[in-house]
């Protein structure tokens, strides 16, 4: 397979996409596809509002109409999606968004899931993805870390702020699996998983894996 798949940071955070590609990592075969990790440079520095992601996805809309050939698939490494439903408009590669694929993969590791979102104002907008996905009864819950994008760079703090909230959303809400809510988590999953005890779907791995999948099934 000499196709790319591309994913795509929104954001102009060149850190984030650091730790998605380095996420990457166990999903990279010598066959290919090649998995490429971009930034970029016009999007805002994080998608914290639905303003950000109205914004994002007419940048991601761009880039994939300018890398259509060559390509076997885009992923929107957003937990917003922004400019999904968009890609799908288009012909040709196929179209996957992290938080609708890290939902799809958390159903089938436990009855109810909880996400760990950056802050306060971005649950609302899960919750309309969780309702358009018909969902909402396995969503156990939310709890926001209180951090933006930028500053989960600070790795102790965010990683001690995200593990405070997994135990919260196990122990208060019942969740059997935990999803990070937002692509500049990446590097925490594996520490996560073992501080909680629960499996940890990390977005960008679940939307990259359901692709590869597709890629190789031909469809």
């Amino acid at each position: 397979m000499s196709q790319t798949l591309y994913v795509i940071n929104p954001n102009s955070s060149e850190a984030v996409t650091a730790g998605i590609d380095a996420a990457m990592a166990p999903l990279r075969r010598p066959e290919g596809p090649a998995i490429r990790c971009v930034t970029l440079a016009d999007g805002p520095p994080g998608v914290q509002t639905q303003h950000d992601v109205d914004r994002a996805a007419l940048s991601v809309r761009r880039f994939a109409e300018a890398h259509l050939e060559g390509t076997a698939a885009f992923v929107t490494a957003c937990f917003s999606d922004p400019g999904l439903h968009m890609l799908r408009e288009m012909r040709g590669p196929l179209a996957f968004g992290i938080s609708e694929c890290a939902a799809l993969t958390a159903l089938t590791l436990g009855q109810s899931f909880g996400v760990i979102a950056i802050l306060p104002a971005s649950i609302p907008r899960h919750w309309r993805t969780w309702g358009a996905m018909g969902i909402q009864q396995r969503v156990a819950g939310e709890v926001a870390i209180g951090r933006t994008v930028s500053e989960l760079s600070d790795q102790t703090a965010t990683l001690e702020a995200m593990i405070a909230a997994g135990r919260r959303l196990r122990d208060e809400n019942g969740a059997n699996v935990l999803v990070m809510g937002c692509a500049g988590m990446a590097p925490f999953r594996a520490p996560l998983q073992e501080a909680t005890g629960l499996p940890v779907v990390e977005p960008t791995q679940a939307a990259v894996s359901m692709a590869l999948g597709r890629i190789q099934l031909g469809w």
